[in-house]
């Protein structure tokens, strides 16, 4: 360690945390002290004695407490395998940072059962912790246990770990019932381009939300509202508004009226839950949710959120690129089915069972088996649409099947303005990428992947994207720096690796 100071130290202490996947409350369990010790040591406010520092690498398991700037992680991929067998598809990162700030609005106990270990529930748990909320892991890890306090700490808000996330933006909703003036650090996240919140802006202002944007920070006040029926029309119909607006007015007395709201899958587990709290939402799959608000929601709940689309998207990919034959199993048919009927129509064959329900008690399931298969380039451009289109976030992973089908696709990403961009990287890997404007990309296949070594460009699914491809090339390929991956999948090399793929994880 060249750099000693506290603060040096604490810095890497942080960061190799985050890598580990740990909040600050799981690493102050492994080394018996306090959450607020753990905080004071990552921002340099006390000094470590070689003892301490030893016992800190060694609950961390790794060597990333080494000379500044080191301590990434880092994938070492040896192609050209066959995957085989069935992986079972995990719990939706998207719901599941839906229902972490959701559990601001219950005074009661909430319990999430099997929610994902990802750092982008991480970082949300970090945030909530660092206002005061408590969060337990089950000894298994399988149950998160929250509990917010009578008051939050805002002021003492982990704005580290709130940047680095979008989803902190879905805060507004429950915390505008609390406070006539409270602030919020920007969003973060992908780097996808310019996201507005606007919307987020317009819906809210019904429930008496004013927010203006100065130096880092929404600042937000609000004015008690009079009207017993909102009727509220989205004017973008995505899914962190939709629950943003949700989450506002499931704590509105009275009624309101939400339209152009997502349908999505993410959405439908939110209203699931608000279900279980005694809010009555109407209109659930639909693009209109009316909404009967509880003034006080105070209920020990527990709930299981629904498996991940694009965990099962993703999957289904790699046995594609890879012409293996693998069953993914607990795949949310509802949300793949366009999905599916693309590939199919390039040409993939592949095998459902018979439907069963998720443990939510509502959303449909199957296992698909992936057999080996000719693919061609689609008649059309593939493109998504909000639900029951072609799911957004999906829509990467077509750039790879349509790199290992005969043929030409054009791959419109109308929603972004940088993930197009991003994708062009699968050309270091082989592929035949064109961008024609930020919005559109031509893919022509089949291709003969390569090994190469990559940094992981700044957005998840691109980064999932190349992976994927290194899976089928021939050789080795290297993909430094994955904590992009990490957002959104938990111990995905290993997962693979279980199938018959040949993924090390190193660290420099």
């Amino acid at each position: 360690m060249t750099d000693t100071t506290a603060v040096s130290i604490g810095r890497l202490i942080r960061d190799a945390r985050k890598q580990r996947g740990l909040t600050q409350q799981q690493l102050a369990d492994a080394l018996s002290t306090s959450q607020s010790a753990i905080t004071r040591i990552e921002s340099g406010g006390q000094n470590l004695s070689l003892e301490m520092i030893n016992r800190i690498a060694d609950a961390l398991d790794s060597p990333l407490i080494t000379p500044a700037g080191g301590g990434t992680m880092n994938l070492r991929i040896q192609g050209g395998t066959k995957l085989s067998g069935s992986i079972e598809v995990r719990s939706s990162k998207n719901a599941a940072v839906a229902l972490l700030c959701a559990s601001l609005i219950n005074k009661g106990t909430t319990r999430l059962v099997g929610i994902a270990r990802i750092e982008e529930v991480n970082r949300i748990l970090e945030v909530l912790s660092s206002i005061g909320v408590s969060a337990e892991w089950s000894d298994d890890k399988s149950v998160l246990t929250l509990q917010r306090p009578a008051e939050l700490a805002l002021d003492r808000m982990d704005l580290d770990a709130a940047r680095k996330t979008r989803s902190v933006i879905m805060f507004l909703g429950p915390l505008l019932h609390y406070y006539e003036k409270f602030q919020l650090p920007y969003a973060g996240g992908c780097d996808l381009g310019s996201r507005t919140v606007e919307p987020h802006l317009n819906a809210l202002r019904e429930f008496g939300l004013d927010v203006v944007a100065t130096e880092g920070f929404y600042n937000a006040t609000v004015a008690a509202g009079a009207d017993t029926v909102r009727r509220i029309v989205l004017t973008e119909r995505g899914d962190t508004v939709t629950e943003n607006t949700l989450l506002a007015a499931a704590q509105t007395p009275g009624t309101t009226i939400i339209r152009n709201a997502s349908p999505n899958y993410m959405v439908q587990d939110l209203c699931f839950f608000l279900t279980e709290l005694g809010v009555t939402v109407e209109g659930i799959g639909t693009t209109t949710l009316t909404v009967t608000g509880v003034p006080d929601i105070n209920v020990d709940v527990e709930y299981a959120p629904s498996e991940d689309p694009i965990e099962a998207m993703s999957l289904l990919t790699a046995a594609i690129v890879t012409g293996s034959e693998l069953t993914v199993t607990r795949a949310p048919i509802e949300f793949l089915e366009i999905e599916l009927a693309v590939l199919s129509e390039m040409g993939l064959s592949y095998s459902l069972t018979d439907e069963y329900t998720s443990r939510n008690g509502a959303t449909r399931l199957v296992d698909v088996t992936v057999h080996p298969s000719t693919l061609r380039a689609p008649k059309d451009k593939i493109h998504p649409m909000p639900f029951p289109g072609l799911n957004i976030d999906n829509l990467p992973f077509f750039a790879v099947i349509a790199a290992a089908a005969e043929g030409e696709t054009l791959i419109h990403d109308w929603v972004y303005e940088n993930r197009a961009i991003h994708l062009l990287e699968l050309g270091k890997l082989g592929a035949n990428v064109k961008l024609l404007d930020p919005h559109r990309l031509e893919v022509n296949g089949p291709t003969r992947w390569r090994g190469r070594e990559l940094v992981c460009p700044p957005a998840l699914r691109p980064a999932v994207c190349l992976l994927l491809a290194a899976l089928a090339a021939r050789g080795e390929s290297v993909l430094r720096d994955v904590y992009m991956i990490n957002r959104g999948y938990e111990d995905l090399p290993a997962r693979l690796n279980a199938l018959g793929a040949d993924i090390e994880v190193f660290f420099e």
